[in-house]
């Protein structure tokens, strides 16, 4: 594989992942680094196994970040840790008048 097709750490996502704790991930190594602190029980969910198996193709093989990182995106939603995803599910909830 060329060096120049290889994903480095700080290589950008194709979109942001806005917490809801305040934090963002915005790069390949900022998903790594989320998914190597999950909890072995978290880890063994299907939704985040199938995260962290596209971001290791996505190392790979680049062309695989968009839908590794749809796949984060998933798996954070499942769990209810994507911010604006929780604040549209509030607003269709609970309109703001």
């Amino acid at each position: 594989m060329n060096i120049d097709t290889q994903l480095a750490r700080a290589s950008v996502l194709p979109f942001e992942l806005a917490l809801i704790d305040g934090r963002a991930i915005t790069t390949v190594g900022q998903a790594a680094d989320y998914l190597s602190v999950l909890s072995e029980e978290r880890r063994q969910k299907n939704h985040w196994r199938l995260a962290i198996r596209m971001l290791d193709a996505a190392f790979r093989e680049p062309a695989y970040l968009k839908a590794a990182s749809m796949s984060l995106q998933t798996a954070l939603v499942m769990d209810g840790l994507l911010s604006n995803i929780v604040q549209s599910i509030d607003h269709h909830v609970c309109p703001r008048k």
